[in-house]
């Protein structure tokens, strides 16, 4: 008989919440952005890029995103030789629309040339 209450009382349970929608249960709450991105302002972004660093901030992951020796690394903190720059009155740009994991492929068909010069470029005489 015990069990049989059990099974109605769980039934009922079930079916109370399938009423109410869907429920998100979480053991906390999500970190808060960092100081140099806007507060208070709803954007759906996954990367946030410094150009005069080329520097990424991964949102999602809460790391950093950046070239050493020529293979990008993942931190949560940026290495010393990133520390002295003051993020939060550098310039940035919110990279929208794209979600993907690899930041390299959108860095190399968008941000690849940031910071060459064409001085050295021959032109044509006409």
């Amino acid at each position: 008989m015990k069990k049989a209450i059990l099974f109605i009382g769980l039934f009922l349970a079930i079916s109370g919440f399938q009423a109410c929608g869907p429920v998100i249960v979480s053991h906390s709450l999500a970190d808060p952005p960092p100081p140099w991105f806007y507060p208070n302002r709803v954007e759906t972004v996954r990367y946030i890029f410094f150009p005069e660093y080329s520097i990424y901030y991964d949102l999602s992951t809460r790391t950093y995103i950046y070239l050493d020796g020529g293979v990008w690394m993942r931190n949560k903190v940026l290495p010393p030789r990133y520390r002295s720059y003051n993020l939060n009155k550098s310039r940035y740009k919110r990279i929208r629309d794209y979600y993907d994991d690899n930041i390299e492929r959108y860095h190399d068909q968008n941000n690849s040339n940031r910071g060459r010069s064409n001085k050295n470029v021959g032109r044509r005489s006409n």
